[in-house]
């Protein structure tokens, strides 16, 4: 069927019928040429009509709105006519072949990960074949926008991200609309069309065959380890027994933590690359819970944070995945390079989203946030002046460094306190010796740290919210392997009191990441912890448990909370 390019205007001539006000949201739209063409059937025109209807009876800024939007531009670039009815040789109306299809899918929804009830809702059943005029029309339109939703449920994911935090900052991925509704219309498999929109990425493609096999599985799947306090040798605690079982123990019903099994966790913990203290804490917990006793629900929370990813993350990337306290450098899809970090903790979380590093900074000035400066720095200058000075501070007022000793603090609180503060290149620099910039909105980023005792513990979330690197020499020249004039050599020439910016020619995209799953290269899984929550609101939003208040995994022993990003 050909299609009718018209502007604007006769835009708005084709809809004179339409009340004022929703000619004038189509107005308010785009002013590049509009596809619309004018209905030529009867069963088009009350499509047009019920669409019409549709949008001008919803409220604005709803999804109910921007449904019936695209609905109405998408049919009336085909003259509003039908895609998924149509008429046999009998003058009955049926489904058209790519619509029977499709309907397979919404049914086999769930091996997707997906809930068939999104999409095969009471609006497309069978029996409103046999309607009249506008209940055709009613099922035709329904039948695009479950097909829609179903699309961006493959692309995006059911849950938006920041309904679980706003610390999620994650924007759904753009679909041609119109195109892919095309494309169905007129292809003899659909499903392979629909396909291409699911992440392709191989840790997806493991999880969705874990989920396949989940409930073929022949193995005994052993109950998750439960939360608990942390255990040390000698200690008491009704999970032992199973945790002998998960290790293969002998059985034992005694819940001393004895010497046979602090071994045992040692080479465990070995194993999964977890500190070796043979201490029970919520990283080996989690790991313990991985393998086969890997719960439906966190393939499916995972799944479903994959959707939420870019549909490309690189051909030479950084990967941050936030539960596994570690950082991976990939060159098409392919570790190069990893170090462990540590992140935020669970009051000062690392956000989630992507960038690109654009710049390395070496000598760093730290310029500290305005939560530190209130919180931290103005109590102690208000008590003690030279606090900047003994800790290499400037205190900056109008961009310029003023002397606290020259400052009247009675005239000063910490609700007025009208300094910025940075602190100065040096040995004791809270951002080390290198920091590695993407400019964003949550003024994080990776870098060096002089407190390195931190990175040997198996829990690692102890930042205000940025990224400290374990290696960030080694990472620096991992990163520059594609600058000819980059290298680890160069930029230690440049260490001492000035702080220097080096830029890249080609920015590096830098994913920061949550999964409490990973696949191995075989298919199966490892496990982590949840450090933020995440992953059982997630779970709790997704309807698969009961929505409560998701434990957060808590850290084993306290340790001080630093001054540092």
């Amino acid at each position: 069927m050909n299609k009718v390019l018209v502007s604007l205007v006769a835009l708005i001539a084709a809809t004179a019928s339409v009340p004022a006000v929703f000619a004038q949201q189509v107005a308010s739209l785009e002013t590049s040429r509009i596809v619309i063409a004018p209905p030529q059937t009867e069963l088009a025109r009350t499509i047009k009509s019920g669409l019409s209807a549709a949008y001008y009876g919803a409220r604005p800024e709803t999804a109910a709105h921007a449904e019936a939007q695209r609905l109405y531009f998408l049919y009336g670039e085909r003259h509003f006519e039908p895609i998924w009815l149509t008429e046999n040789g009998k003058g009955e109306i049926a489904f058209s072949p790519a619509a029977n299809k499709i309907i397979d899918l919404f049914r086999n929804a769930a091996s997707e990960g997906l809930v068939p009830a999104d999409y095969l809702t009471p609006s497309i059943s069978m029996d409103k074949l046999t309607g009249d005029g506008i209940a055709l029309a009613t099922l035709e339109t329904a039948f695009s926008a479950a097909t829609m939703r179903y699309a961006n449920h493959l692309h995006n994911g059911r849950i938006k991200p920041q309904s679980i935090s706003p610390l999620l900052d994650i924007q759904p991925k753009p679909i041609d609309e119109a195109a892919l509704l095309e494309q169905l219309a007129g292809s003899n498999d659909p499903a392979a069309i629909l396909a291409t929109l699911e992440p392709q990425h191989p840790e997806f493609r493991a999880l969705k065959a874990a989920l396949a096999n989940f409930e073929q599985s022949s193995a005994k799947r052993p109950t998750p380890i439960g939360e608990g306090p942390v255990l040390r040798p000698g200690n008491s605690d009704a999970r032992l027994p199973a945790i002998r079982e998960r290790l293969e123990l002998t059985a034992s019903t005694s819940s001393l933590y004895d010497a046979l099994t602090v071994d045992a966790i040692k080479s465990f913990q070995e194993v999964q690359g977890l500190e070796i203290d043979g201490i029970i804490g919520p990283a080996t917990v989690a790991a313990l819970n991985g393998g086969a006793a890997t719960r439906r629900e966190d393939i499916l929370a995972n799944m479903e944070r994959w959707r939420w990813m870019p549909s490309e993350l690189g051909d030479f990337t950084v990967f941050v995945n936030i539960p596994e306290f570690r950082l991976a450098i990939l060159r098409n899809g392919v570790e190069e390079y990893t170090t462990r970090v540590v992140v935020g903790t669970t009051k000062n979380q690392t956000p989630i989203f992507s960038d690109n590093i654009r710049h390395v900074v070496v000598n760093p000035y730290w310029n500290v946030p305005s939560s530190i400066i209130r919180g931290e720095i103005a109590p102690a200058v208000l008590s003690n002046p030279g606090y900047t000075d003994s800790h290499n501070m400037d205190l900056l007022y109008n961009g310029s460094p003023v002397s606290p000793w020259q400052v009247d603090w009675s005239q000063v609180s910490t609700s007025n306190f009208p300094f910025r503060v940075r602190q100065r290149p040096g040995a004791g620099n809270a951002l080390g010796q290198i920091k590695f910039l993407f400019p964003n909105k949550h003024d994080v980023y990776l870098h060096d740290t002089p407190s390195k005792s931190l990175f040997g513990r198996s829990y690692r979330a102890f930042s205000h919210g940025c990224v400290r690197v374990q290696n960030p020499m080694e990472f620096a020249d991992a990163l520059m392997a594609n600058e000819p004039n980059i290298s680890r050599a160069s930029l230690e020439a440049m260490f001492g009191s000035s702080e220097r910016w080096v830029n890249p020619e080609k920015q590096i995209p830098v994913h920061i990441a949550y999964f409490t799953l990973r696949a191995n290269p075989d298919g199966t899984l490892r496990a982590y912890g949840d450090v933020y929550g995440h992953n059982e609101k997630l779970i709790a939003a997704m309807g698969l448990v009961t929505a409560e208040e998701p434990a957060i995994v808590a850290e084993a022993e306290n340790v001080p909370e630093e001054l540092s990003p």
